[in-house]
């Protein structure tokens, strides 16, 4: 099994490795692209000297099995066509061909089978509020449909990279020794603030993140439910998290909600609110599984539930999903058993 990851020096790339080495996924040879920039740089994995290849138009990828590509969405653009020509699975992290009506959208929590079927040799990793929120969904979606989705999130600086980690972390020093804060990975200074802004605007209003979240649902969990998001950089570092309403066919108990949860895949039940038990991002990076609390009954609608969800958006949002994804062709994609 030869693996490639392609932007192997950023937030998802750095993941990816530490995902692949934490799952021990199988791997005979692992080849690792980026740009000229890291091209040269070495990274070790599984006792390993691997030495970063500049990413070009070339027959690099002849042989490739599968390869995880996380360098953005002109660069998987430009790139797949030279990525999948000899027959590789590009498991793509960007938003480029999401909603590409012959590339499969997939968590495989909600939609593993739709992986079999893609005709350019890519599948689509979702935005990481999408997963998230669509693995919970899932839960619910046994007990009743879910009509409508209200989500409003709050996403931590990771979202927007390694760089914007770091200037998080810059912008708290620089505010605490009463110097101006650095502002480049953001629309204003994140450090003591929140912006309702993740994405640029688009026509009606919403940014691309929240339609992202809108479409996304649809796309993944073969529904007529709508989804409105109102999705919020929080000067936090690491994980995302979500506040959900939803609407059902039927009305649900709060006990069945939470039973579901509990059963659920990729999933945790946070719930104990009279203990002060719920998830919060704090304490939540690393993990692999959304974790959920604050489950009730939506006081506005009889037929709502609401419910407070968090997760690793660089693990879960991003690096894991994709290996789950490559993980579930291994047992049931025959082209990629040997």
């Amino acid at each position: 099994m030869r693996v490639a990851i392609v932007g192997a020096s950023g937030a998802v790339g750095q993941e990816f490795l530490r995902v692949l080495a934490e799952r021990q996924f199988p791997i005979d040879e692992l080849v690792l692209f980026g740009s000229s920039r890291s091209a040269g740089t070495t990274y070790t994995f599984q006792g390993k000297e691997i030495v970063v290849k500049e990413l070009k138009h070339n027959d690099d990828f002849k042989g490739i099995d599968i390869a995880f590509v996380s360098a953005g969405g002109s660069a998987s653009k430009e790139y797949a066509e030279t990525i999948t020509k000899y027959g590789a699975v590009m498991i793509d992290n960007s938003s480029a061909f999401r909603m590409d009506s012959d590339v499969p959208l997939v968590v495989p929590e909600c939609n593993p089978t739709d992986a079999l079927d893609r005709p350019r040799g890519i599948i689509a990793n979702p935005n990481c509020t999408t997963i998230m929120m669509v693995v919970v969904l899932k839960c619910i979606e046994k007990l009743s449909h879910i009509k409508r989705i209200h989500v409003a999130s709050y996403q931590a600086a990771s979202g927007a990279g390694a760089a914007a980690m770091a200037e998080l972390e810059q912008q708290y020093r620089e505010v605490l020794d009463g110097k101006p804060a650095t502002v480049n990975k953001f629309a204003y200074q994140l450090a003591y603030n929140v912006i309702p802004q993740i994405d640029v605007f688009t026509d009606n209003g919403y940014t691309k993140e929240e339609m992202k979240m809108f479409n996304e649902t649809k796309k993944i969990m073969h529904t007529d439910a709508t989804c409105s998001a109102m999705c919020v950089r929080v000067p936090s570092l690491r994980s995302h998290s979500e506040a959900v309403w939803v609407e059902t066919e039927s009305p649900l108990t709060v006990e069945a909600v939470q039973d579901a949860i509990r059963n659920g895949e990729g999933v945790q039940l946070m719930d104990d609110p009279a203990n002060k038990v719920y998830p919060m991002p704090l304490f939540l990076a690393g993990k692999d599984d959304v974790y959920v609390g604050r489950v009730r009954k939506d006081l506005a609608n009889e037929n709502g539930m609401t419910f407070w969800l968090v997760g690793d958006q660089i693990k879960k949002g991003a690096a894991l999903n994709a290996v789950q994804i490559a993980e579930w062709l291994l047992k049931n994609d025959k082209s990629l058993q040997k």
